[in-house]
């Protein structure tokens, strides 16, 4: 063998292990009540991700820009008390039992009516007062990431059932992979998702209103002026909500649009092209000043884009960046806000000895 081939197949060994990453383990901080809470990096040849336990959050995202410069492109906190003081944004947490809205904190099921802690206006908002987000999850290692659970026990915030959730993060090349998993001893409702904030130029750069996004949906779900879909599933097309091309986020947010009014821009439910189940492409997200490109997969039927119209300024960065409006959007990848509510939409029951899964795949690339 010449020192040629050796030396590509050295290149090709370094190459298939940087692919594969590695995960290590690091304090976070503790809880209030002395609960230990860690941090986990993982890292692959293009992606460094950090998740936490509290929340079973994603910290961090690094990767370079189109001239090699790393930088993190998720909005959060170094430490536990950042998030403990925040209490408000759910940077990078997972949120349930039910994410999104629940209208009056109320659906019935099975006959039965259950209430849900009002924390939202008059409605309940990503599982109540006291939702996953706000957990110690446990966690274990696994190939090329770390599997969370947490059992979340019968009347837990009003929901019926035990419900037991696995969530596996795991990286590969530029692909953040987050795997959900479900399981009750009654029947229950249950909606997971990610709500980590994106800034694709990088935390601290400034808003995202110049970055394109396209959304791969037909329709979306209009809102009543507490953010409670209306049960109609209404076209995009010729409204600000036409993301079907890639288009500059700050193009239409300020149009004179009734349900840009009530939200103070973009924070809707679109209905994803593809079946329940199937994955499908979800979005794709363009920043021209950096070359970063985020593309969102799902098999979830429908995505909340959240442009970060509710950021005020009152939290800050590590570095000292005011998180402000605008400074990051959010793809939530979900089943249909107040879904319970509305029997028209794809279910969220889950029963006794089912099983549930879904997947969603952050994968970043940069531009030509």
């Amino acid at each position: 063998m010449t020192r040629g081939w050796l030396r590509v197949m050295l290149l090709s060994m370094t190459a298939a292990i940087a692919a594969h990453g590695s995960v290590t383990k690091a304090s976070f901080g503790t809880m209030p009540d002395g609960t230990a809470v860690d941090l986990y990096t993982l890292k692959s040849d293009i992606v460094e991700a950090q998740i936490t336990t509290y929340g079973a959050r994603v910290v961090s995202i690094k990767t370079a820009d189109r001239n090699g410069k790393i930088g993190n492109v998720a909005l959060g906190y170094d430490s536990v008390a950042g998030y403990l003081a925040d209490g408000k944004t759910y940077f990078g947490a997972i949120v349930g039992r039910y994410g999104n809205r629940i209208a009056h904190g109320q659906f019935a099921l099975e006959g039965k009516t259950y209430h849900i802690p009002i924390n939202n206006g008059e409605n309940a908002l990503h599982g109540g007062t006291v939702g996953f987000d706000q957990h110690v999850w446990k966690a274990r290692e696994v190939q090329d990431g770390i599997e969370l659970t947490l059992v979340s026990k019968d009347v837990d915030q009003g929901f019926p059932g035990t419900l037991t959730a696995h969530v596996r993060y795991t990286l590969h090349h530029g692909a953040l992979r987050i795997d959900y998993s479900v399981s009750t001893d009654k029947a229950t409702v249950v909606n997971l998702t990610n709500h980590t904030y994106f800034n694709l130029g990088g935390r601290g750069s400034g808003t995202i209103l110049n970055e394109e996004i396209m959304i791969a949906a037909d329709k979306y779900t209009p809102v009543s002026n507490t953010l409670i879909p209306t049960g109609d599933l209404a076209p995009v097309e010729g409204t600000p909500f036409d993301f079907r091309k890639p288009t500059v986020i700050g193009k239409r947010i300020n149009d004179n649009f009734p349900q840009l009014k009530i939200a103070g821009g973009y924070d809707h439910n679109f209905v994803l092209r593809g079946s329940n189940g199937e994955m499908k492409t979800a979005a794709r997200v363009h920043d021209p000043a950096s070359g970063r490109v985020l593309t969102v997969t799902t098999t979830e039927p429908g995505v909340q884009f959240y442009a970060g119209v509710s950021l005020d300024g009152s939290t800050k960065s590590p570095e000292g960046w005011p998180y402000s409006k605008n400074t990051a959007f959010c793809l939530e990848t979900q089943h249909f806000p107040d879904s319970p509510n509305h029997p028209s939409f794809p279910t969220t029951e889950l029963k006794p000895g089912e099983m549930r899964h879904s997947t969603t795949i952050f994968t970043f690339s940069l531009d030509k």
